[in-house]
């Protein structure tokens, strides 16, 4: 990006839940007296001026519209970061990435639909490299902590046996809190539009949906199954789309975990006859959903009466009590094993992900090198690597250790 910006980072769409806990973290961080520029953007400004008053803010407000492509032109041409909290992207999403991608502005979001990000890959990834605009999707839980898990696993690899290893497992150990609403409506909305296109259900089946290029046949992670010096495990909603992002790293860095890497995903139930148990019944659960979410009256109730509706979710307690655990399992092709683990310390779908999306958000402002990670679509660690991995634990409440 060659010209001066007069913002950082903007965030579009600070008047919803999440966006208002970014701008909250963003007035607390990097308030008065940082080197941060940042201001709000949405449709309703009278809103945002209430939030901008209630949370002590001294960032501008910005108006902008999904529906006006000028107004989001006008407003990435004055930020290096636009982050976008505003959901379902498949609904919403196009138009901002357009203006970014045409004003050369980096973007970061919340995405977890992988029928969108692939659409918007093959549309928008040239215009991307021409015009310097890095696009980052899956800023959040989905899908930081894994991509950032694998990465963090791969290089401890690289350093501690010499190569990476071709083969790891992703189990989440533990998980208090809740998905967001958003999460929840974007997977609505992907139901919806493969009932349009079915060929979306291709899409979300294949892991190597958002990398390029078919690889190495990768586990299914969608029975029940007992790990070897882990216990047992079932199917983890979010393996569909974070399986995907990072396997996409893995392209995106010149294959570094090797052309025949292999990675799933799943929750961990324990070991023993009461783990297989509970796997069991993990998997009875999640084939019932499945099959109550794909009946149309369902998702109408859903969204009707038990969806966030604006501006609502878990109350502060909630988001601060919350917290998750995730284990990588590396085996190298001698047998060699090297495990590392992911850790945050906040909910996972409201305050651990607006926190982290923001370090994604700066860490792209003020770290990237555009020499490094120049105009394109990436992942959160082909994009950043390292660099972003250490914003979050010294900022974010996230930790990434090797496991003795």
């Amino acid at each position: 990006m060659s010209d001066a910006r007069e913002f950082d980072v903007i965030v579009y769409g600070a008047s919803g839940f999440t966006g208002r806990l970014v701008a909250e973290y963003m007035q607390r961080i990097y308030g008065a007296g940082s080197n941060v520029t940042w201001a709000m953007a949405g449709r309703d400004t009278a809103k945002l001026d209430g939030i901008k008053a209630e949370i002590g803010a001294n960032a501008p407000v910005i108006a902008a519209n999904a529906r006006d492509s000028a107004s989001l032109e006008a407003l990435a041409k004055r930020a290096k970061v636009v982050l976008t909290t505003v959901g379902p992207y498949q609904l919403y999403g196009e138009p901002l990435v357009a203006a970014c991608v045409k004003s050369g502005t980096d973007y970061v979001d919340l995405c977890g639909e992988p029928n969108w990000m692939a659409e918007m890959i093959a549309k928008y990834s040239d215009a991307a490299k021409a015009s310097g605009a890095r696009i980052v999707f899956s800023c959040g839980f989905d899908s930081i902590p894994f991509d950032g898990g694998v990465f963090f696993l791969q290089e401890q690899a690289r350093q501690r046996l010499g190569a990476p290893v071709p083969r790891i497992k992703g189990r989440v150990r533990s998980m208090k809190g809740t998905f967001s609403g958003g999460t929840m409506a974007s997977f609505l909305a992907t139901l919806e539009a493969t009932k349009r296109d079915p060929s979306i259900i291709q899409t979300m089946a294949n892991p190597y949906a958002l990398a390029g290029a078919q690889g190495a046949p990768q586990p299914r992670g969608d029975g029940v199954q007992r790990d070897e010096g882990i216990g047992w495990a079932a199917p983890f909603v979010m393996a569909a789309i974070n399986v995907k992002n990072v396997l996409r790293t893995n392209a995106l860095t010149n294959y570094s975990y090797g052309r025949d890497f292999q990675y799933d995903e799943m929750v961990a139930t324990g070991d023993g006859p009461a783990g297989e148990k509970r796997a069991r019944a993990m998997l009875k659960q999640s084939n019932t959903q499945n099959a109550l979410l794909n009946f149309g009256p369902t998702r109408a109730i859903l969204r009707t009466f038990v969806l966030p509706k604006p501006g609502q979710g878990p109350n502060k307690e909630q988001r601060e009590n919350g917290s998750y655990d995730v284990l990588f399992v590396g085996e190298a092709g001698d047998g060699r094993k090297l495990s590392a683990v992911v850790t945050g310390d906040k909910d996972p779908g409201y305050a651990s992900t607006s926190k982290m999306i923001t370090e994604a958000a700066l860490c792209m402002a003020q770290d990237v090198d555009p020499g490094a990670t120049p105009g394109g679509i990436w992942t959160p660690m082909s994009a950043m690597g390292s660099k972003l991995i250490e914003r979050l634990q010294a900022k974010a409440g996230l930790t990434f250790a090797v496991a003795s």
